[in-house]
Formats: structure tokens, sequence, C-alpha cells
């Protein structure tokens, strides 16, 4: 028992400096859509096209340096891959307030993506030499929370900061606090248990054994390419693409959606924008938590992303003047989309091979970046072309049906746990034989 204590202090330990630094990621990359519907484009004289793939830029640098990122963690350091994407990520955000042209922008945004490229696989990555399989789903839940926990409170703060600077010193004064939390990440965090000083040896070697039975059946791969060849990674891949395009799409845009509104100003879409976060967070924690009990991933999964793709067909079927129910929607649609990142990951971490794992979540994350592109850039471009986000959420909800179709009939490993509730069962089927 006193032994189980000691190990909680992980818990303590790294999560809430885990969380913080993805949630400083995730600000400096979404405070854009705030900026966008706050008066940038029309201080810049930034088009309708330009505007959409602008917001869409920042995957693409965020598609092409995730791979090499992740390589160097997985071989090397994610601590120290971290420490610099936090300096570097926090430097250009905050220049994003002092650009004065398109061009300057252009490079900004593509450049963040580049420095932030690294970071998702990089926690996943160090996650998972830190918890074992029945604490995998709610580490990941605790860092993904990072993500509708900044929404919520970056949407409300955001609306204000324009309000009262504009939105430059929005970018100004979200941007600096990364490059000051990095000194914090490299105090508090290690790469692996070994080299923690807070550990005791014993605790060290229970981490260590557990975490080489779980990967006890599941046969190391001879390189890469194996791996990125595998019919998992490959629908992993796909699915958290299509995934993405909802994802994004929403996230993106949502404060231009109720900007359409009549007499919805930018602290009030702030205000409304937070509580499909809000509703995120209760979701993310709960879903974590049952999967975990029950090692069943997709389930939740495919649940969460079908009541996604519903709230979305409906949005595109309502009433352009009936704006309480179409917000009802959007709130119920930002909930289901945020709440099963934990159980997906986890899932992940439960297929793949220790020896592939870093570069194979990258290459996953890397082509859900991808749809991540194409969900901010076409939402943007066919609000632009119609005047209207209506055939936007019929986009988004197709893409959600998909992955939801993915997930159920494509994926075919489920973990399955044995009589008790801390015991699981490692027999498994041989990697890229299932």
């Amino acid at each position: 028992m006193q032994q189980a204590d000691t190990l909680k202090r992980r818990w303590y330990r790294l999560i809430p400096v885990v969380f913080v630094t993805y949630s400083l990621a995730y600000l400096d990359r979404a405070n854009f859509g705030f900026a966008a519907a706050g008066g940038m484009a029309e201080d810049l004289g930034i088009s309708a096209a330009t505007l959409s793939l602008l917001s869409a830029l920042f995957f693409l640098g965020y598609f092409i340096f995730q791979i090499p990122g992740a390589h160097y963690a997985s071989g090397k350091s994610a601590k120290k891959l971290i420490f610099w994407s936090l300096i570097l990520w926090g430097a250009l955000a905050t220049a994003t307030g002092f650009v004065s042209n398109v061009t300057l922008l252009i490079c900004i945004r593509f450049t963040l993506g580049v420095m932030e490229s690294a970071v998702i696989p990089a926690m996943l990555i160090l996650l998972s030499r830190w918890f074992t399989k029945h604490e995998r789903s709610r580490a990941n839940s605790f860092l993904i929370l990072g993500n509708p926990v900044t929404m919520l409170w970056m949407s409300i703060l955001s609306g204000y900061l324009i309000d009262w600077i504009g939105w430059r010193g929005m970018f100004i004064i979200e941007g600096a606090p990364a490059v000051l939390w990095a000194f914090i990440w490299w105090k508090q965090i290690e790469d692996s248990p070994e080299k923690a000083a807070w550990l005791s040896e014993e605790d060290k070697k229970l981490l260590r054994e557990k975490l080489l039975q779980e990967q006890e059946d599941i046969k190391p791969v001879k390189n890469y390419l194996t791996a990125f060849r595998s019919r998992e990674v490959i629908l992993l891949s796909l699915q958290l693409a299509l995934w993405s395009i909802g994802t994004y799409g929403f996230m993106m845009w949502l404060p231009s959606v109720l900007k359409t509104a009549p007499g919805i100003s930018i602290v009030e879409a702030g205000w409304l924008s937070s509580l499909a976060y809000g509703v995120a967070i209760i979701g993310m924690i709960g879903i974590s938590y049952f999967s975990d009990r029950s090692l069943k991933r997709k389930p939740y999964v495919t649940g969460a992303l079908l009541t996604a793709s519903l709230a979305f067909l409906g949005l595109f079927l309502a009433k352009p003047d009936n704006f309480w129910l179409s917000y009802c929607m959007l709130v119920i649609a930002g909930g289901a989309l945020c709440a099963p990142f934990g159980p997906f990951f986890a899932l992940i971490a439960e297929i793949l091979p220790r020896n592939v794992l870093g570069v194979s979540i990258a290459l996953v994350n890397s082509v859900g970046a991808l749809g991540s592109f194409v969900g901010a850039y076409l939402v943007g471009y066919l609000n632009g072309l119609t005047g209207s986000f209506t055939y936007a959420f019929l986009l988004m909800s197709v893409a959600m049906f998909l992955a939801a179709v993915i997930m159920k009939f494509g994926i075919k490993f489920e973990p399955r746990p044995e009589a008790g509730p801390e015991q699981y069962s490692t027999k498994r089927p041989a990697f890229g034989n299932r």
C-alpha cells in the first residue's frame, strides 16, 4: 500500500505540468480564430480566401515536422525538445501581434505549426513511459484536457482582450507565458522514471516491470516502414484525419459562426464558445475514467463521433433564424468532438510495439494534421463562397460519420480485461496480423 501511495506522486508531479504545457500550445494556435473574428482581417486587408488559408496554414507546418520531432523525442529527449519548442512558439505567437502585412503573417503561422508539431507525440511518448495500461487513458485525457479547458477560458479572455486592447495586444499577452513556462517544464520533468530522483529504486523497478509486461506479446518490428505499412497505422491515420476535419473546422471558426448571429459581440461570442468546451471537459473526464476501468476504447470513441455527426447534421438542417436551437447543437458537437481523445491515444499505445511507438504516433497525428488543414480551410472557404456556414456543417457531419465507421468496423484490436479490475491480459495477436 505504501508503494502504491508513492507511485501516486507521478500524477501530482507530472500531470499538472504536461497539462499546462499543452494548454499553452493550444492557446497559441487557437486564438487566431478570435483575432479573425475581432478585426484582424479588416486591419490587414485580408480577403476571405486568404483568411481561410491562414487559419489552415498552421497545420501544414504541423504536418511536415511531426515525424522528425517524434523520432528525436523517442530516441533522445522529449524533455529537451519541448523545452525549446515552448520558447520558440511563445516568441512566434507574441510576434504575431506586431505583423504589418499578410506575407509576414503567413510565415509566422507556418513556422508556429513547425514549432508545435512535436508536442503531442512527444507528450504521448513521455506519458507511455510513466503510466501503465490501466492508467493511460486517464493520463492522456488529463493531457488533452488542455484542449477544451484552454478553449473555455481562452474564449472568454480573448474576447475581453480584443475588446480592451485589440487583437495585437491579445497575441502579445497570450504568447509570452509559454516562454516563461519553459523553465518550469525543464525543472519538473524527466524523460523516464529511471531519471527521477524523487522515485525510489523499488518504485522504478515496479514501473519498469509493469511496462515491459504490457509489451511481452507485441512483437517488435524491424523498422519504421514496417509499422507505417501496417493496417492499424493506416486506418488510425485516416480515421484521425477525418475526425480532425470536424474538430478544427469547429474550433477555428466557432467565434465567427457565433458572430454571424445578429447582435452578438466578440465578448458575448467568447462566453458562448466557452460552454461547448465546458461540456467537453466533463465528457473527457467521464469517458477516460470508464474506458480505463473497462479497458474498452472503441465504443467510447465511436459513440462520441456519431453524436458529433448527428449534431452537425442538425445544424445543417436547422432554420437560420433559430439561434438557440443551433447553439445547443453547437455545444453538443463541441463536447462530443473532444471527449474521446484519451481512449483514442491509449488505444494507439496498446496496439503498437514500443520500438516504433513514438514515430507511429507522429505519423497518425501528422495525417490528422492534414485533416485539420482541410477542415480549417474548407469551413472558411465554404463560408466565404456561400455567405453561410450551412454547407460547412454538412461537411463536418459526413467527416465525423466516416471517422466513426472506420473506428467501429476498421480497427479490429480491442484490449479485454480479465476477471479482476486491476488485472489485464497481455495476450494479444502479433503486430500487423490481427
